[in-house]
């Protein structure tokens, strides 16, 4: 995946494509940063936790440009959005994740809200750059509320 990312520089360089050309480099340049700072090997899954920290980082930029009415930049970072996730692993659907949860509820078999934390450590590792976490989160609240 990092092996695509740095053909994929070269080729946008060819293009003559700016954006894909720096939110790449951008993206690039944080995996190195985390290889170097935590001496972890440059895995696909080191790849998959900088791609998904960047899209929330830029999902969180497009709220705070619609509160500065900033449609420029929404737009720019909406396309880097996009053109980020297209190096994700495919994404489950809705009904694949709620499948996936019960599967862990089963396992877990949570008794209170507590029990949180529990059902996140044998589902994460599972969703993990397949989904947004932000939704798995409601999603298990809601299950453990109707406990």
């Amino acid at each position: 995946m990092y092996d695509k990312i740095k053909q994929d520089i070269v080729t946008s360089m060819k293009e003559k494509d700016t954006l894909k050309i720096q939110t790449l480099r951008g993206v690039k340049g944080e995996i190195d940063l985390e290889h170097i700072n935590k001496k972890v090997e440059i895995t696909d899954e080191l790849t998959i936790d900088v791609l998904a920290r960047q899209i929330k980082t830029r999902k969180e930029s497009i709220e705070e440009f619609k509160k500065g009415n900033r449609l420029d930049l929404i737009e720019k970072t909406t396309k880097e959005i996009e053109l980020l996730k297209n190096y994700l692993p495919k994404q489950l659907t809705t009904d694949e994740l709620n499948q996936i949860i019960d599967e862990v509820f089963l396992s877990v078999n949570p008794t209170s809200s507590k029990e949180m934390g529990l059902i996140m450590k044998e589902l994460t590792p599972l969703v993990k750059g397949k989904c947004d976490m932000k939704e798995v989160s409601v999603i298990i609240k809601d299950k453990l509320s109707n406990l």
